[in-house]
């Protein structure tokens, strides 16, 4: 019997857990659901007797140790900046892990280690990124292997609200971890188009918009994700001249939510005084000039042009800014009460459906032609609990941990689903669960 360990049982694991044990017969798998919180993870097994829920906590380092230890897998859904932690024991204990999150720099330091220990640390393997680099990758290859030359690509995806739970101004609401939606795009975004290197500054970022028409699904906007060019080591696509990745919403979000980054309500950085006793008001008045007899909505438009829009101003009041009801978050960060109050008003209700999309589109030369395939997919989730989202990052993960388990694939060292062998099966299977792409070839007019 092999223990497969899951660290963590938030949003993002109902799927994964849900193929775990559903395969957990068949291959003789116990499942161990490990969380600060063990009455989620107990949820989370639903009575499976071939699962487990535990209490866990990565920082306990003696029982965190003890945890792992027993276990032939790990698969850690931990907050993203505690994967080190985990794979450094991980390493050292010589067991595999696998994780949905980046590659970081911190953990790509792990390769020699990992390797030397001949233990696989298999990363990306969730949606964005993850199901990203297997669709591409397997496009890419497929043109390069016809002779082709590819001079561009583009990459798009969007968790975001399904049409017929679309019922708040601003089209959008919470699929996946609220405070990365609020720190969105902090840095300087970074992307080359016809061989010229191209920044956006976090404080010009949503007023930067390309639109795209998706599927059958209307109109899009996108916004730059803060680094494309790395993409193209990872893709092997070191000399393409043009390279972007972007971030998908429904029209109008940007324009809105960029009211918040020119005000500042978006920064992480300090912590508000008396926040606790603030209003929401109070909150965004702390932001503009002290006028005591001026409204705070009249001083919004005067400071932020956008927020002078009518539709722009409607989200903002409906989200709740203007509201005289006490944060009471203590010592809180601008960022955090945003986060607080959109948790509040983007939330999900039970039968609300979620919406991931993704595009890819590449233009490539073939001899004398010149062609470009757009390849795009959509997945609507079922409610609150069994979301696209859920569903898009747990499945892949799940079968690469299927497939790490049954001995198909053999690496050691920290790797990404950018290999045949990891993505092929992976993608094969996905279509079992209706993800897969719809995929259109053209011919682009030279004239």
């Amino acid at each position: 019997m092999k223990d497969i360990l899951i660290l963590g049982a938030g949003l993002s694991t109902q799927s994964l857990i849900e193929y775990l044990l559903g395969n957990a017969e068949q291959y003789d798998w116990h499942i161990t659901v490990a969380d600060i919180n063990e009455e989620l993870a107990q949820k989370k097994i639903n009575g499976n007797p071939r699962g487990k829920a535990i209490t866990f906590d990565i920082h306990d380092d003696m029982e965190s140790w003890r945890t792992i230890a027993k276990a032939d897998i790990v698969i850690s859904m931990l907050p993203a900046f505690m994967h080190h932690l985990v794979a450094k024991k991980c390493i050292d204990l010589r067991k595999p892990m696998l994780t949905a999150s980046y590659v970081t720099k911190e953990i790509k330091e792990y390769d020699e280690l990992a390797k030397k220990a001949g233990v696989p640390i298999l990363m990306e393997l969730g949606v964005d990124p993850g199901i990203d680099h297997m669709s591409a990758m397997k496009v890419i290859n497929r043109i390069k292997k016809a002779g082709g030359k590819i001079l561009s690509f583009n990459s798009f995806t969007g968790g975001l609200v399904a049409p017929e739970s679309d019922n708040n101004p601003w089209n959008y609401k919470l699929t996946w971890n609220p405070r990365n939606v609020v720190l969105a795009g902090h840095g300087v975004s970074q992307f080359i188009q016809q061989g010229r290197y191209k920044y956006i500054p976090y404080f010009r970022l949503f007023d930067r918009m390309m639109t795209r028409k998706i599927l059958d699904y209307g109109e899009f906007e996108i916004y730059a994700n803060r680094d494309s060019l790395s993409y193209r080591e990872i893709y092997g696509l070191k000399d393409i001249p043009s390279m972007f990745r972007g971030t998908i919403r429904r029209p109008g979000f940007a324009k809105a939510w960029d009211v918040f980054v020119k005000l500042g309500a978006t920064d992480d950085t300090f912590v508000m005084e008396d926040s606790e006793n603030m209003t929401y008001r109070d909150f965004i008045n702390s932001f503009m000039r002290y006028e005591p007899n001026v409204p705070v909505e009249v001083k919004l438009q005067d400071y932020c042009e956008n927020a002078a829009d009518p539709v722009v101003f409607e989200k903002l009041k409906w989200l709740g800014i203007f509201d005289r009801r006490k944060i009471g978050l203590k010592n809180a960060t601008p960022a955090q009460i945003l986060q607080k109050l959109i948790q509040e008003k983007w939330a999900m209700d039970p039968d609300d459906k979620d919406l991931l999309i993704m595009q890819h589109e590449f233009k490539y030369q073939l001899g004398n032609e010149r062609k470009m395939i757009i390849s795009a997919m959509a997945v609507e989730g079922e409610n609150r609990e069994r979301t696209a989202m859920a569903k898009t990052v747990g499945l892949p993960l799940a079968i690469a941990t299927k497939l790490l388990a049954t001995g198909k694939i053999k690496k050691t060292g920290i790797h990404r689903p950018v290999d045949k062998d990891m993505y092929e099966p992976i993608l094969e299977e996905l279509k079992q669960f209706g993800i897969s792409f719809d995929e259109k070839e053209y011919m682009i007019d030279q004239s």
